[in-house]
């Protein structure tokens, strides 16, 4: 298939950033076609959101983004314009997520992305962009630490999960999936005010993070917990694996609290716990697709919706800056002009043929 009409100068809005080492630097400018990949499948992004390793994208901290200038989003989702491969249509509803978006390839917090035709999942039926964005990045990750725990065999009667950063996306969005799906679940979160929002959306309990500090210097406590969603890593994680039950699991998805876990050996060899890294950006597409079926189906958009916070392009440097000091509560979605007017910046562009 050719691009047709579409021409390598039709330009589209970005927030691009030149990343100072420091703190998000960048702007909204407008920006040809020809600027991104040469290949591949191109997406009119109606809805992206926000994540972590955007901020530090954006804030150009070193192992995320080679080059700058550089437009951030790891998150994707809106429409096929195009593609030089027969599995993608123009008009074709996609989720994009993970692998290099974002990072060294042009991401979701410009109005078009183009992306090679494995990278593209198909919008499970139901949703539209607005709402796969919702869950984004977070809620796939989610989802996919859900499954490796059920999968591992920590079943609703094994006894109460716990998980810590329950008030950013990933933590938020693990609490209401396991809650739905019949678990105790115990929140742990740093931010008091989250927490009447924590147990709308599923939570028995709210712990504060002084609960994970106490009788660190034991290698072992008393196994309270059958498992855990652990999205800050650190020694919240070295402190959990001490209260695993027999048997029991963590999946590990973070490392808001830093990559080093001061731990020992004995809740692995005299427990049996298992420890299970979530890597959603290299996961494989079976899983990828069943968690996107699986989120699309729980019937969480309701009562997720008052932890998603909406943004235009124009705020987004603000929302990176509270993305790297921790100050997030819940989740933040970016609307492009598409979406939020009702209005297509690239009505026209993309006929294809054959």
């Amino acid at each position: 298939m050719r691009e047709g009409q579409m021409s390598e100068e039709q330009r589209y809005r970005a927030y691009v950033t030149r990343g100072d080492g420091v703190r998000p630097w960048g702007r909204v400018e407008e920006r040809p076609f020809g600027d991104l990949p040469d290949a591949g499948v191109t997406v009119r992004v109606e809805a992206s959101s926000l994540n972590y390793k955007d901020a530090l994208s954006a804030a150009g901290r070193p192992g995320v983004t080679r080059a700058y200038p550089f437009t951030p989003g790891i998150d994707a989702a809106g429409r096929v314009i195009a593609s030089d491969d027969d599995r993608w249509r123009p008009g074709d509803p996609v989720i994009v997520t993970s692998y290099d978006l974002g990072m060294n390839t042009l991401g979701g917090f410009g109005e078009v992305v183009r992306v090679p035709a494995e990278w593209p999942v198909a919008m499970p039926a139901g949703w539209d962009a607005a709402a796969a964005m919702a869950y984004g990045t977070a809620g796939l990750t989610a989802a996919l630490a859900v499954r490796a725990l059920r999968h591992h065999g920590v079943d609703v009667s094994a006894g109460p999960i716990a998980v810590t950063g329950a008030s950013g996306g990933v933590g938020t969005i693990s609490v209401a999936l396991l809650a739905a799906a019949g678990y105790d679940v115990i929140a742990v979160t740093g931010r008091a005010a989250a927490a009447e929002r924590l147990r709308t959306v599923g939570a028995r309990e709210v712990w504060g993070r002084d609960a994970l500090e106490a009788g660190t210097e034991r290698p072992l406590l008393r196994p309270d917990l059958a498992g855990a969603v652990d999205v800050v890593g650190g020694g919240p994680l070295a402190h959990l694996l001490k209260r695993i039950m027999p048997a029991g699991a963590i999946a590990a998805v973070g490392n808001v609290a830093g990559g080093d876990v001061p731990t020992t050996v004995y809740p692995f060899i005299l427990r049996g716990v298992a420890l299970l890294g979530i890597d959603s950006a290299g996961c494989a597409r079976s899983e990828r697709e069943a968690a996107w079926a699986q989120l699309a189906a729980c019937g969480l958009d309701e009562a997720l919706a008052p932890a998603v916070h909406d943004l235009t392009l124009d705020e987004l440097e603000g929302a990176l800056e509270r993305l790297l000091d921790g100050d997030v509560d819940g989740r933040y979605r970016l609307l492009h002009r598409a979406v939020r007017r009702s209005v297509d910046p690239l009505a026209g562009v993309g006929s294809t043929s054959v």
